[in-house]
């Protein structure tokens, strides 16, 4: 079985992943295949590079300058849909390569994917089941404050550039609840898992 595994920005879903990790699910991570798609000498580097120009290389290593990239795109919708062009189906076709891997490898294990901009990007019907980590937003905007060292505006903003969390909870097949104690978020996971008759 493979699920996709989504949530909020600051809603705890790194926290629901390792402990369906530790149960022994299997996981693919878009946020580490997105940085191993921009390594040096990958296609996607030099397709940002072609688009963006070689500020966005540094110049040491080859690697890519995420700073300068940042200050392009942050701002601007247009250059930041160019680069999504360019990295979101680079990384999807690696995740998807993987999951084939991990279910031809472990053909009784649960995957996971976990992808932050899962709906957004138009993925959930690649899964058997989408799990969102749920926290209300307001609780969402407080823990991104104390996380990142940001005022409310900023918070907000951020957020705002998601679907919002409640939309997410509706349609998800399974909501954890994330915003009790650790020891909640444990024990719905163990539901979860008995209820999908893992082993």
């Amino acid at each position: 079985m493979k699920i996709g595994l989504t949530g909020g920005i600051a809603t705890g879903k790194s926290t629901v992943a390792s402990m369906l990790v530790e149960r022994g699910a299997l996981l693919v991570d878009a946020d580490q295949v997105a940085r191993e798609v921009v390594m040096p000498g990958e296609p996607a580097l030099e397709a940002v590079a072609s688009k963006f120009g070689q500020a966005v290389i540094h110049k040491e290593d080859g690697t890519l300058d995420r700073k300068a990239l940042g200050a392009i795109v942050f701002n601007n919708k247009d250059k930041l849909a160019q680069l999504e062009g360019i990295l979101h189906p680079a990384i999807r076709t690696r995740m998807q390569q993987r999951i084939q891997q991990y279910e031809i490898d472990f053909p009784q294990k649960l995957v996971v994917a976990d992808i932050p901009l899962l709906y957004e990007t138009g993925q959930a019907s690649l899964y058997d089941g989408i799990m969102v980590a749920y926290v209300p937003e307001k609780l969402q905007l407080e823990r991104l404050m104390l996380r990142n060292a940001i005022d409310a505006d900023e918070a907000q903003h951020r957020v705002k550039l998601q679907m919002d969390i409640e939309e997410k909870k509706r349609r998800a097949e399974w909501v954890i609840d994330n915003s009790g104690t650790l020891e909640e978020t444990s024990r719905q996971i163990s539901l979860f898992w008995k209820s999908q008759g893992l082993l």
